[in-house]
């Protein structure tokens, strides 16, 4: 959308160097007992002021850029951005990239139905599978393992060079199952059909990274397939049941009220049990369930006295919570499950009048020891015969003699009963319940599509850390007439999706020098957002804690009731606008500043897009136009380059064109060279991109020389300690300078990918950049590294000025 190339403002600047004995020598002066007149200080800052600000003007060639573009400003035409068109417009572009992802999906719901339809089960299937622990491992005597054939593994570049194979998937089986057991093989046999299908999608969408089918019998299927290596314990704990991807997708939203029986007969062991199953349960919920918990003997105890009557969202925060108060939980006196029953009857019932629950499944969790009565008084008064609550029981211990009331009360309220013997049984028999709930979207063949908010994958971790994800899934049901009544569900397929291919659909240039995007869930949890910091900075690997469930009221502040997020967690369109003081440079520096907020939702998916535009500059943009010949010819000094997380050209598509960076794919996609590289020049709504950075590589190609003069001229004295010069533009172009050399830079991270802050990232351009833009125009802002360390690039000194088209405020700052 062209509206946005105007809150764009390109800079030019530089940095420099004092030297430390310079520095010395000002704090003698002013730590001495001399009495210096006021007037010599004023003379001196005056003085030191100009020659500085000389320094300045003359190396970064700002005077240079400034004439140049105005000798363009005829040429170019000025426009407001019109924030909701622009929210619109990219909230259009995600959807279509959602979209592609949840039809890559749904194709391999359609090929696992019809494998399982098509296929017989086999008690005696003898099937020699890839099992993604074993592969290509051997016996001491050399002999390939059973389920360990040998599987080609090499590493590729578009899954941050893991070893992969991107013709077959293999298959993962959680270390507590046994991988030939009958229901596995089974299993795995009629999916191998899925490897087609994989592939498929991966060739029509190269940006895909994982897919894979999590069964209800507890496989993995995943591609391309790798391998997998176990714990120090030489265990893998990871079971996809337990994923919320898969959760969510084979469940609907769910009320869930637990009761614990915590009477004389559960101490010990069973009381340990008991409270492992419920954390065990609480593992299952997800932020679109709400639940509480309550222990009870001849008295209802609620974990948490503070929530009587009521249930709570099942956020992380809200179950570590609960889980804290179940250690305090000990056992004693009579057990009096009515009144238990009473009591969650009645929650259920009230908190489903206030319309603030899932307002859809409800269920009572019940664990105990035993049952003297079935209480058919109770479930007739409150359930029957609708039974809209599903009861599940639990019974704890090896002992069976009440275990046939507690069978009587799950069957008669459409629930599971199952026994838990030993804390090794606890996760594989709390799992069957999800299985019940499912079975009326089974029934009603209901291929819901599901997101999950972000989370971290530490199997694709790059340079830059750990990857933020979502995932899209849908339930894969049985079509087979036999068991289509009962509702059986065979497992949940998905595919992870990157939050920085959502960033590629937003283009930096188009929100300008301060603008940006984000993207929250139906819950008001981020999704994706220029403050969510997930890791801490001191290890890319620490995660912080509720990292997937920061709210929007947690980093947009706002005097008010929280607007902006209700107002997109109510998935609306509008407008909104406040002050904000927006920290730079890790926090230890605030720009103030005037926000305009846009939102909408994007259809198909739970999450609502937000952009930000500050006021003033932010609000306007603006087009040059120059020949193709032109630009490119000022794009071949060896100096110029291009922001690398910005999405010029789409390199993803083809595996020759992910080694390019967007320079070389402009140039080779422009001239002809590489005529299947997707461009944003190829796309008539985009096509302002390339073509402003052309224009800025024209406009700007004479400061090389420029520099190149200075630099030519430039005796050993003159001037000494300048090092670096450097422009760049509201297009993400840069140009650098040297006059010293590489090897004598006293800062060698400087405008290099380790340098996050000082180079145009996805979600922010350079911090030089965000502050000269904020002075007024002419002036040079000068920033000292802020260190509590003794370091030599503390003496670094960095200088950068704006360029502006015009005068006043309105004007789009240029270079």
């Amino acid at each position: 959308m062209p509206e946005n190339l105007n809150l764009l403002r390109a800079f030019g600047g530089f940095f420099f160097i004092f030297w430390t004995a310079f520095n010395t020598a000002l704090v003698d002066v002013v730590g001495s007992e001399q009495q210096i007149p006021l007037s010599v200080v004023k003379l001196w800052a005056s003085a030191f002021g100009g020659e500085i600000k000389s320094i300045a003007a003359k190396y970064s060639g700002s005077q240079l850029l400034q004439k140049k573009y105005k000798e363009y400003e005829k040429d170019v035409a000025i426009e407001e951005i019109d924030g909701l068109q622009l929210v619109k417009k990219l909230a259009k572009n995600m959807e279509e990239m959602f979209h592609k992802k949840s039809e890559a999906v749904r194709r391999l719901v359609e090929a696992a139905e019809d494998a399982y339809l098509k296929h017989e089960f086999d008690a005696d299937l003898q099937y020699e599978y890839f099992n993604a622990v074993l592969i290509n491992e051997r016996d001491e005597e050399g002999n390939y393992l059973e389920l360990g054939k040998e599987f080609i593994l090499v590493p590729n570049d578009h899954f941050n060079n893991l070893p992969v194979n991107i013709s077959l998937s293999d298959v993962q089986v959680p270390t507590n199952m046994y991988n030939k057991d009958p229901a596995i093989v089974n299993g795995v046999y009629w999916s191998e059909s899925l490897n087609k299908v994989f592939v498929d999608n991966f060739d029509r969408d190269p940006s895909l990274i994982w897919q894979y089918f999590g069964s209800a019998k507890g496989f993995f299927r995943q591609y391309p397939g790798i391998k997998w290596e176990p714990d120090e314990n030489g265990v893998i704990a990871f079971d996809c049941r337990n994923r919320k991807w898969y959760i969510q997708a084979a469940t609907s939203p769910k009320d869930v009220v637990i009761l614990v029986d915590v009477s004389g007969s559960m101490k010990g062991l069973r009381l340990t049990i008991a409270k492992q199953t419920v954390s065990s349960i609480l593992d299952t919920l997800g932020d679109d369930d709400f639940f509480n918990i309550i222990a009870y003997n001849e008295e209802l105890h609620y974990v948490e006295p503070c929530l009587n009557g009521t249930l709570v969202q099942a956020d992380r925060a809200n179950k570590e919570h609960f889980r804290e108060h179940l250690d305090k939980l000990f056992a004693k006196g009579i057990g009096m499950l009515d009144i238990a029953l009473n009591e969650a009857f009645n929650m259920l019932n009230e908190f489903n009048h206030t319309g603030q629950g899932s307002i859809c499944s409800q269920a009572i969790m019940l664990i105990t020891d035993g049952a003297v009565d079935t209480y058919d008084t109770i479930f007739a008064k409150y359930n029957w015969p609708d039974r809209k609550v599903r009861i599940f029981t639990y019974l704890i211990g090896r002992e069976a003699a009440f275990a046939d009331n507690l069978k009587w009360m799950a069957c008669a309220n459409k629930g599971f009963f199952t026994q838990i013997s030993t804390l090794a049984d606890v996760q594989e028999n709390v799992m069957e319940y999800l299985h019940v709930l499912s079975r009326p979207k089974v029934i009603d063949q209901e291929h819901d599509v599901v997101w999950t908010e972000a989370y971290i994958d530490s199997t694709l971790a790059d340079d830059q850390g750990l990857v933020l994800m979502t995932t899209v899934a849908m339930p894969v049901f049985s079509k087979q007439n036999e068991t289509r009544s009962k509702g059986i569900l065979l497992g949940v397929v998905g595919t992870d999706v990157p939050v920085k291919e959502l960033l590629k659909t937003i283009p930096k240039y188009k929100l300008g020098i301060h603008g940006y995007a984000f993207a929250i869930t139906n819950n008001g949890y981020i999704l994706t957002h220029p403050e969510l910091r997930p890791l801490y900075e001191e290890g890319k690997k620490r995660r912080k804690p509720n990292y997937s469930s920061v709210d929007l009221s947690e980093v947009e502040w706002e005097d008010r009731d929280d607007v902006l997020r209700n107002a997109m967690v109510n998935r609306k369109t509008g407008k909104f606008s406040m002050e904000v003081k927006k920290t730079v440079d890790k926090g230890k520096r605030v720009l103030v500043m005037t926000n305009d907020y846009y939102y909408t939702d994007i259809k198909g998916t739970p999450f609502s897009l937000g952009v930000a535009l500050s006021r003033g500059h932010g609000k306007y943009f603006f087009r040059g136009n120059v020949t193709v010949e032109e630009g490119l010819h000022d794009l071949e000094h060896p100096d110029v380059s291009l922001a690398d997380e910005w999405s010029y050209c789409n390199t993803d598509l083809h595996p020759e064109h992910r080694q390019m960076t967007q320079l070389e794919a402009i140039k080779r996609y422009l001239t002809g060279k590489e005529p299947l590289l997707q461009c944003k020049y190829l796309v008539k709504r985009d096509k302002e991109l390339i073509q402003e950075v052309l224009f800025d590589a024209v406009v700007s190609a004479p400061i090389e020389a420029y520099w190149t003069s200075l630099a030519l001229n430039k005796s050993e004295n003159s001037d000494k300690g300048v090092e670096v010069a450097f422009l760049g533009t509201r297009t993400g172009l840069s140009r650098i300078n040297l006059f010293v050399g590489p090897e004598q830079l006293t800062n060698q991270d400087f405008l290099t990918a380790e340098d996050k802050e000082n180079i145009f990232n996805a979600d922010h351009f350079p911090l030089w950049y965000r502050r000269a833009a904020e002075q007024i125009p002419g002036s040079f802002v000068y920033s000292i590294p802020f260190s509590t360390e003794t370091s030599n690039k503390s003496n670094v000194v960095t200088a950068s000025t704006a360029i502006q088209l015009l005068d006043d405020r309105k004007s789009p700052v240029v270079a």
